[in-house]
Parts: structure tokens; C-alpha cells; sequence
């Protein structure tokens, strides 16, 4: 297969034009919101040191990179698509790991790591629940889904305020997902599908996480001793 082979997986494309899934395009704004509303929220508290400025990045190529998957609709543009969101996931959870549950460095990077192995678990639970075509490739998700839910009950379970925004970014990332999943069952009833939710929807889901790390990682002290 070659990289400029067409790909046609939503409901509302139904044809290989640029602008063949104009809401599935647009809708990528939300992530561009995202990232402003991050660095608008870091300058106010008066923090924006590099973590936060690739993160914020990070939600900018999303946005970007869906765009033009959802455009050019071939495979080049698929990588463009799920590499920043990949990026930002591993992003996000070193900086957490540091930040919002007060690891240092040297132990924040390989519990990161362990944790996100834990997580690719999830995918094989996700598998024996529901069939793999009902899922419309939302299983590959489930890492994501079950690091949000994991950390927002150990958060809470330490008493961090973070644990609400956490919580929160989790339940929009379950509707979102069943927006994706939705997609591909609805498409005789509902030309233009429910994909442009997903962006939609994970938009807001990133912005509650940048917001998150940004207001209470900041605040974050460590007395001395802690791990």
C-alpha cells in the first residue's frame, strides 16, 4: 500500500474531495481552543515552563493533524493524525506523574511508563466486552480511558484537588468515545455521523487537563523525603 492511498472510515465522507467531511475538519478548532485556553490559563497564574509549553503544542498538532486526516483522507495524513496524540498522552503522563502525584524525575519517567504498560492491558478487557468491528478502532482508546480513571481515584484517594479535573476530563473522554464509536452505526439515519463529537468532545477533555496540571501542578510542594 502507498502512502497517498485513500482512506474512507467516517460516515460523513462520501467522496475522495478535500472538504468531503467539512464537519469532521472544522471541528478540529476545538483543540486549537484547547492549546490557547492553556496558554492563556498558564500566563495567568504565572507559569509556563516547558512541560506545559509542549503539551500545549502537543494539543495544537492534534488539532492540526486530524485536520488534515480528515481533508487529504490518506495514510500519511492517519500518522499526522495519531502520532501527536500518542506524543501528548506520554507527554501529559510524565508531567503528571511529576506535577499532580509528586514523583521525582528519577522515579516519575519509569512509573510513567509502568503505568501506561498497565494500561495498553485495558485494551484486551475492551475486546472481550464487545466485538472489534462494533468498537469503529475506539479499543485502541482504552489505555487513555483507564490512565484518566485510575489517576483521578488515586488523586482523590491523596486528597489532591486535582482529582475533580481529572474525573471530569475522564467522563468527557467516555462520552467522546462513545461519540466515535456511535459513527459508524449511525450513518443510515445520520448522514453526517457523530465523529465530529470525538473532536469536539476531546477537545474539552484536553483543555480540562491542561488546565489541571497548569493550576494545581504549579501549587504542587514536596516535602523533603518525598519519593
Amino acid at each position: 500500500m502507498a502512502w497517498t492511498d485513500p482512506v474512507d472510515i467516517y460516515c460523513e465522507r462520501l467522496g475522495p474531495e478535500f472538504w468531503a467531511e467539512p464537519l469532521n475538519a472544522v471541528s478540529n478548532l476545538a483543540f486549537i481552543i484547547a492549546a490557547l485556553v492553556g496558554v492563556r490559563e498558564a500566563r495567568r497564574v504565572g507559569w509556563f515552563n516547558g512541560w506545559i509549553a509542549v503539551l500545549c503544542l502537543l494539543a495544537f498538532c492534534i488539532g492540526v493533524g486530524s485536520f488534515l486526516f480528515h481533508t487529504f483522507a490518506q495514510r500519511w495524513a492517519g500518522l499526522a493524525d495519531v502520532i501527536p496524540i500518542l506524543l501528548f498522552i506520554l507527554t501529559y503522563l510524565f508531567a503528571a506523574s511529576h506535577y499532580l502525584f509528586g514523583l521525582r524525575w528519577p522515579v516519575a519517567i519509569p512509573a510513567a511508563i509502568l503505568a501506561f504498560g498497565v494500561a495498553l492491558l485495558a485494551r484486551n478487557g475492551v475486546l472481550l466486552i464487545a466485538p472489534k468491528e462494533q468498537l469503529n478502532g475506539s479499543e485502541g482508546y482504552a489505555p487513555a480511558l483507564a490512565l484518566l480513571i485510575g489517576s483521578a481515584i488515586i488523586l482523590a484517594l491523596m486528597g489532591r484537588a486535582s482529582a475533580k479535573w481529572i474525573a471530569a476530563a475522564a467522563a468527557v473522554f467516555i462520552a467522546s468515545m462513545g461519540a466515535r464509536i456511535a459513527d459508524v452505526h449511525v450513518c443510515s439515519t445520520f448522514a453526517p455521523g457523530t465523529h465530529f463529537l470525538w473532536h469536539t468532545l476531546n477537545g474539552l477533555m484536553i483543555g480540562l487537563l491542561l488546565v489541571a496540571i497548569i493550576r494545581h501542578g504549579r501549587l504542587a510542594q514536596r516535602p523533603t523525603g518525598t519519593v
